[in-house]
């Protein structure tokens, strides 16, 4: 190796070097934001637990636990909320929230969990809809909508089965479905704020037969309508 290129590989060394320490040190230095959720600490615990709603008018709920493969492999300081939401008529909606602690990783695609769990998405009947909500102020939240199908053996017979998983994302100040959208705000904050926003991915999914996917969407939407205001902190009542 001659002299020139024993300079040049010292110089990539050193800005590699310089370039993890500053890395590091802001790393050291950074805030971590408020959630844009509802919660209260968990006894015995750094965590927190996700307040949905108990009480929403036409329902009647119960707290469910996250799945151990969910809390095994989401970084430790992930908090959560479960709840599954049954209305007078049958119809039944699980609410789920992953609240993010230090780590980026508590967070990812949906639709990596359901295809992990033998759903297959219709991307063409998939797309982004907006539920005017009117509490604590008129605003449309942005949701994602998919629509999934997956086949079952149930009582020895192949059956189909219809999915409809609604989620968006939200932090203390802002909302989006959208998921790179997500990623570039935060990315925008660590960098000129030194902040790690610290975003809730909040999802509502039903299951039902194939062809009722727009009935159960209407569901869903009243649902969401009743219940996101009880837990949801942003927009806020000015």
């Amino acid at each position: 190796m001659n002299r020139q290129k024993v300079i040049l590989f010292l110089v990539v060394l050193a800005l590699i070097g310089a370039t993890a320490g500053l890395l590091a040190q802001a790393k050291s230095n950074q805030r971590l934001g408020l959630p844009g959720v509802k919660t209260r600490p968990l006894a015995g615990s750094q965590n927190l637990e996700v307040l949905l709603p108990e009480n929403v008018p036409g329902y009647t709920s119960k707290s469910l636990p996250q799945a151990a493969i969910v809390t095994n492999t989401l970084p430790a300081d992930t908090s959560y909320g479960q709840r599954l939401y049954t209305a007078q008529d049958g119809f039944q909606a699980l609410a789920n929230t992953v609240l993010m602690g230090s780590s980026r990783a508590s967070i990812h695609e949906p639709q990596i969990c359901l295809a992990g769990q033998g759903w297959s998405i219709n991307d063409t009947a998939s797309s982004v809809v907006k539920l005017h909500l009117d509490q604590p102020v008129a605003y449309d939240l942005p949701v994602m909508r998919l629509i999934a199908t997956r086949q079952l053996e149930l009582q020895g017979q192949r059956v189909s089965q219809s999915g409809l998983y609604v989620y968006w994302f939200v932090d203390a100040d802002r909302y989006t479905a959208g998921h790179a959208e997500r990623n570039l705000w935060m990315a925008q904050d660590m960098i000129f704020r030194n902040m790690l926003d610290r975003w809730a991915y909040i999802a509502f999914f039903s299951v039902c037969q194939p062809g009722q996917e727009e009935a159960t969407f209407d569901q869903m939407k009243k649902l969401i309508v009743a219940s996101v205001p009880q837990f949801q902190l942003v927009p806020s009542a000015k």
